[in-house]
């Protein structure tokens, strides 16, 4: 009997052909394997609108398939409510502003803006926990503030803390995956010429493309 597999997507930021390059390397079956990207699927790169299409379509054929909320997505959503614009901007954001401006001038599908609002912060899996930035050193999960589960960086990948399960976790790019006993980072920096990295749990293969 086939056994359920359960994959990790490292950050995307609008890198569109690799996506679906990694897709097809890792042959991800929807009816049977888990999916879950930990957040970033737009800014920086040149397709984030088409890539939510894709991963809109995942969903579409697959119960299996979880989304986290990445810093990219809530900087996102503050410009959408005509917050924090300035911030956008410095982090990429035109280019998903132009992916979404190809068409009729800038529209976000409805299917998209109900995408974003049902991102979530974290999701708990029996030996993992997955977040798309990582989690404050001595506080318990409940108690983690979501800025920091969507930004934080040097105070969570120096500690060697104990989060009770393995964090998997994207945001900070590495040119290899960061493999520790506490913690896995999988962004390998796909938009800045790096790699599209996902992690295989139950095997703990890592799969990657340029």
């Amino acid at each position: 009997m086939k056994e359920n597999r359960t994959f990790v997507v490292g950050d995307i930021h609008g890198c569109l052909d690799p996506l679906m390059r990694l897709m097809e390397k890792i042959d991800w079956d929807p009816a049977m394997d888990s999916l879950i990207f930990v957040g970033d699927y737009i800014d920086r790169g040149e397709n984030s609108k088409e890539v939510v299409n894709f991963i809109l379509d995942l969903i579409r054929d697959s119960p299996n398939i979880e989304c986290l909320m990445g810093n990219h997505e809530s900087m996102f959503l503050e410009y959408m409510s005509g917050r924090d614009r300035d911030l956008y901007f410095m982090n990429g954001g035109l280019r998903t502003i132009r992916s979404y401006s190809r068409d009729k001038g800038f529209s976000v599908p409805e299917d998209h803006l109900n995408f974003y609002g049902s991102l979530k912060m974290y999701i708990e899996l029996e030996r993992h926990i997955v977040v798309h930035a990582g989690f404050r050193p001595g506080r318990r999960l409940k108690e983690q503030d979501p800025q920091d589960m969507l930004w934080i960086r040097d105070p969570f990948i120096y500690s060697d803390h104990d989060f009770g399960k393995q964090v998997i976790f994207g945001h900070t790019p590495f040119e290899k995956p960061l493999i520790e006993k506490n913690k896995i980072g999988i962004d390998t920096g796909a938009v800045y010429g790096g790699s599209l990295t996902c992690l295989e749990l139950n095997e703990m293969m890592f799969y990657s493309v340029k």
